[in-house]
Parts: C-alpha cells; sequence; structure tokens
C-alpha cells in the first residue's frame, strides 16, 4: 500500500536505530513516541527537564503532576530511574554522557546543519533553549519530521535559511518518506516509503541524493 509514514510509524522506524545500554535523550514530538516501541530495549531514556530512566506516557489514571517529559506530558519513571535538578540534567548533555538525541527539526542540510527553533518572519520562541547544548554534546543526531512543509517545500534542502541551531551535526533522518544518512561524501538514500521510489524522494527533496544500493522499502 503507497502511503507516507504516520507520525508513530516514523517514531516506531527512529527506535529501531536506538540499541541497548544507550542513553538517549528525546525532543518535543514525534521523538517523545519514541519510548512506546523500545519493548525489549535495554536503554536510558534522557530528558532536559531532570528525568534519567524515562518511562513510557502515564496511563490515564495514573497521571503525576510532578513526573512529565519536556512536553509537560505525564509519564512514567523506568525501574532505577532518578530525578535530578535542570543543571544536573544539562551536566549530563555537556559533559558528553548522552549517546544519541533525537529532535525535531524545521530544516536539515545536505551536510547536516540543522535548524529547529525559529522561522524567519513567523512566531518566534523565546530562544534555541536546549536544543543547541543536545546537539553539540551529543555523540548522535537523529531527527524526525515530515519531508515537506504543508507546502510542499522540501525540509532537507542544500543549506538552511533558517537560523541554525548546530553545524554538522545530524547524522540520520527519518521521515514520513525515507531514512537518509549524512555521511562525508553526502546525502544516503537507504530506505523508502511503502510504494513510493527514490525518484519520487529525490523530487519532493532540496538536496541530492545518493541511492544505496542496499535500497530497501521502510518495513512498518
Amino acid at each position: 500500500m503507497r502511503a507516507r509514514l504516520t507520525r508513530d510509524q516514523m517514531a516506531a522506524r527512529a527506535a529501531r536505530e536506538i540499541h541497548d545500554g544507550m542513553y538517549v535523550n528525546l525532543g518535543i514530538g514525534i521523538p517523545n513516541l519514541i519510548p512506546e516501541y523500545l519493548t525489549g530495549v535495554d536503554v536510558v531514556i534522557h530528558s532536559e527537564n531532570g528525568l534519567l530512566g524515562m518511562g513510557p506516557m502515564a496511563p490515564v489514571g495514573e497521571e503525576d503532576p510532578d513526573l512529565v517529559n519536556a512536553a509537560k506530558q505525564a509519564v512514567l519513571v523506568a525501574p532505577g530511574g532518578a530525578i535530578c535538578s535542570q543543571a544536573e540534567s544539562f551536566a549530563i548533555i555537556r559533559g558528553g554522557h548522552l549517546d544519541m538525541t533525537v529532535l525535531g527539526a524545521f530544516q536539515v542540510s545536505a551536510t547536516g546543519d540543522i535548524a529547529n527553533w525559529a522561522i524567519p518572519g513567523g512566531k518566534r520562541v523565546p530562544g534555541v533553549g536546549g536544543a543547541m547544548d543536545l546537539v553539540a554534546g551529543t555523540g548522535s543526531v537523529m531527527v524526525t519530521m515530515t519531508h515537506n512543509n504543508r507546502d510542499g517545500s522540501p525540509k532537507v534542502v542544500e543549506e538552511c535559511d533558517y537560523p541554525l541551531t548546530g553545524r554538522g551535526c545530524v547524522k540520520t533522518i527519518v521521515t514520513d518518506l525515507a531514512v537518509i544518512r549524512v555521511t562525508t561524501n553526502g546525502l544516503v538514500l537507504e530506505e523508502v516509503a511503502p510504494g513510493f521510489t527514490a525518484v519520487e524522494v529525490q523530487a519532493a527533496t532540496g538536496a541530492r541524493l545518493m541511492v544505496s544500493p542496499e535500497l530497501t522499502e521502510i518495513a512498518i
């Protein structure tokens, strides 16, 4: 069946990039859905507001207003999890103790630059927040986002023209159309949404893609 991935399907695909023993930060939006798809994987989820060992969303009726993720959604704490101050939480980030962060984005460039905090001419947020620390202090950055804006314009571009969050930091891009790796030689298209071709994904992308010889469809 030909269809772009849903938000949950993108989260499920992104979850397959996370492996046993990793310490992972999850940003607001699609990344916050990832814990629902980490079954059978022993990982520690970090939330910048002060949770190390974050569990899945809290079931209805079990919400605790003092236990929330970065998006202020009620969550559970995994066995062995810890609560700390935001200062200690950012020391974890800045100290290089996270293996991966998963973020949403407005744009990602062909060289792995990311813009995810402001749109020129649009409503501005108070500041870049913790995203700048995360992309600078984490070993690997993965972006989950829709492939295109509502007007059809691409989010994967040759160069970002939105205010940057970080340069050359993104390693993997998971969209509703594709899985793309950022390499020293450029962007490599590794997987496409069911029913789509590499040619169609390239047409929806604002940067040149190299097609992997092992190109496959995203398993959903």
